[in-house]
C-alpha cells in the first residue's frame, strides 16, 4: 500500500486547474498532478511531456495518455484497489481515456484526488458515476526500479 502517494497528492488540493501545468499551488491539470507526485516520490520525470490538447487526440481515437501511463507506471488489475493507485478514466463511451486521478480512500467511502477542469485539485467521492469510467489502474514504481 502506498499511502505516501496519497499524502503527497493531498498536498496539491486547492491548486487551481491550469491546462498543461504541473506546479503545486500555482496550477496543474490531471496529468500535472500525476507528474508532480512522481517528482516528489521518484525524482525527475522519465520523459519530456509534449504539448497536448484538452481532447487528448480524441478525434483520432489515439490512446496517447494510456500508452504513456503504461510505459512508466505498473499496470494493475482493476479489482486490486489500493490507496495511491493512479486511475485512468474514459469520460464518455467510445472516447479516448483522458482523465487521471489518484485513489485516496477505498471501500464504502472511496475517494480520488484529481484536477478537474474549471475547478482545482480536489478529493471527490469515487461513486458509481466515476467508478464506471475507470478503464485502467496503475501503481507508481518504487524509486530505483
Amino acid at each position: 500500500m502506498r499511502e505516501d502517494v496519497v499524502t503527497l497528492a493531498r498536498r496539491w488540493i486547492g491548486t487551481p486547474y491550469l491546462h498543461q501545468a504541473a506546479c503545486q499551488g500555482a496550477g496543474c491539470d490531471c496529468l500535472g498532478l500525476i507528474r508532480g507526485v512522481w517528482r516528489d516520490l521518484i525524482g525527475q520525470e522519465p520523459e519530456p511531456v509534449p504539448a497536448y490538447s484538452m481532447d487528448w487526440s480524441e478525434p483520432q481515437g489515439d490512446e496517447v495518455l494510456w500508452r504513456a501511463a503504461a510505459r512508466w507506471l505498473r499496470a494493475k488489475p482493476l479489482v486490486h484497489e489500493a490507496p495511491g493507485d493512479v486511475l485512468l478514466f474514459r469520460m464518455r463511451a467510445r472516447g479516448v481515456a483522458k482523465h487521471l486521478g489518484i485513489a485516496g480512500r477505498i471501500g464504502p467511502e472511496a475517494s480520488f484526488i484529481h484536477a478537474y477542469s474549471g475547478h482545482a485539485v480536489m478529493e471527490s467521492p469515487l461513486g458509481p458515476a466515476w467508478r464506471r469510467r475507470i478503464v485502467a489502474r496503475f501503481a507508481f514504481p518504487v524509486k530505483g526500479e
